[in-house]
């Protein structure tokens, strides 16, 4: 859906919440392990500040001299780097192998592993799903399995991302779990990693005609999956088109900048989508929408809360100004800046804040946020039993419709008309989908 032309020899990215420790960022310029192209940077007014550099050297002899243990200089000159990017603002930042593979492989969706979702219960690690079509799942792990061993070593006390890392790794090798079951006894399971493939697009019929998208992440191939969940949307719904669509954006960190502009691109069939400014002169880029509407302008809220941030705000704030569907939820988190990934030598990189990015009104999010149209509150859902338990219909020898319609007695309670659906404990959900069946009301389409 996107053309060539939106494309730049900078990597565009938005980055992750500051909370985050690993920031996402787009496709790197260069190949890891190679060293980024140059940058053409302004050129500098002022000499080297010969006097600051003497001082940087006189604290490093004088550290290596006297500091209690001995540090090397390679320690040394990556910390003072670490400090140099860490100080100009929260998402900038120098990444050193482990970083950058992990930032590589989660912009991507793609990594070696073995295709499980853990949780932490009672100090161990837990299974809660499963992962289709992947080695965990082939093996027969099942959700609610505890993870009380990996490798042999006791995952009690461990942390869910030390776990996470342990059973992450290289593609081909094999790892033993120790599982419990059904507070059974332990057994092991051998599995061999696999590359593992993170779908960042949920799709599914809340009720008949309304559809629901979640997008959990900005990777390099959101764009393509909401296009194929439109598809799957419509299909589910006996190829017409939908009554209405819930976006759901909300907790969703951010991520490739070229995923949250193919995002939008789903929804609209013209006009801008967001434009970045920045100092360097590639780094300022505008992106319009083509005619295409994989949506069919289908009636459209989008869900946001404080922890939608950058890629989620950039569509959030693209299809709110070109009115395209109604936002809903809470103020979101303000991230308006965008990153650019520099490829060193050594399988290092430079994360670096190259440029802010504003909405096609021309809006900054930066530490402001999107205000959504419709403000609504998360709050608990409970269901009170229907004291509705007699109508006219139920009485014996009651007079027929004047019209001649069907009787509508009292319904009895089947188990079908009890499963849970995702609105029924989602509050925020529920009322997004009675704004669209308000809307189709309305508008009578």
């Amino acid at each position: 859906m996107l053309h060539s032309s939106r494309l730049t020899s900078l990597a565009m990215t938005v980055a992750l919440v500051i909370a985050a420790p690993l920031a996402h960022a787009a496709d790197p310029v260069a190949a890891p392990g190679k060293a980024a192209a140059p940058v053409t940077a302004p050129a500098a007014k002022n000499p080297l500040p010969l006097e600051e550099l003497r001082t940087f050297a006189e604290v490093m002899d004088r550290i290596k001299a006297a500091y209690v243990e001995p540090v090397d200089d390679k320690t040394l000159l990556e910390n003072a780097i670490k400090g140099m990017l860490s100080n100009l603002d929260p998402h900038s930042a120098y990444l050193g192998p482990e970083d950058f593979a992990e930032l590589q492989e989660s912009t991507s969706g793609e990594f070696g592993g073995l295709g499980i979702e853990v949780g932490v219960e009672d100090g161990f690690v837990k299974v809660v799903s499963p992962i289709d079509d992947t080695p965990a799942s082939r093996a027969g792990i099942q959700a609610g399995d505890l993870i009380v061993k990996i490798n042999g070593q006791p995952t009690r006390g461990q942390s869910m991302t030390e776990a996470v890392d342990k059973m992450r790794g290289k593609v081909g090798e094999k790892i033993t779990l120790t599982l419990v079951r059904d507070g059974g006894q332990p057994f092991d399971v051998t599995v061999a990693r696999a590359i593992i493939q993170v779908k960042s697009v949920r799709a599914q019929m809340l009720e008949d005609g309304y559809g629901y998208l979640r997008i959990t992440q900005f990777q390099v191939k959101t764009g393509e999956e909401v296009t194929k969940a439109l598809a799957q949307l419509r299909k589910q719904n006996g190829n017409k088109k939908l009554n209405g669509l819930v976006l759901d954006l909300r907790n969703n960190p951010g991520g490739v900048l070229q995923a949250a502009v193919e995002t939008a691109d789903n929804f609209l069939t013209s006009g801008l989508i967001v434009y970045t400014k920045g100092r360097l002169p590639n780094s300022e880029l505008r992106f319009n929408a083509d005619p295409v509407d994989q949506s069919e302008g289908v009636p459209l809220v989008v869900l946001i809360n404080g922890g939608s941030a950058s890629a989620s705000e950039i569509v959030a704030g693209a299809l709110q100004d070109q009115k395209r569907g109604v936002l809903m939820g809470t103020d979101s988190f303000g991230k308006g800046s965008v990153q650019t990934v520099l490829p060193l030598t050594n399988d290092r990189a430079l994360k670096l804040t190259t440029a802010l990015y504003y909405t096609p009104n021309g809006r900054s999010i930066q530490a402001q946020g999107i205000v959504p149209d419709v403000e609504v509150r998360q709050g608990k859902v409970t269901a009170d039993a229907d004291s509705e338990t007699f109508k006219e219909a139920d009485l014996q020898g009651h007079l027929g419709n004047g019209n001649g319609g069907a009787d509508r007695p009292t319904p009895q309670a089947s188990p079908a008309s009890k499963k849970a659906r995702p609105q029924d404990g989602d509050f925020q959900l529920s009322q997004a989908l009675a704004l669209l069946k308000g809307l189709k009301v309305t508008r009578g389409n």
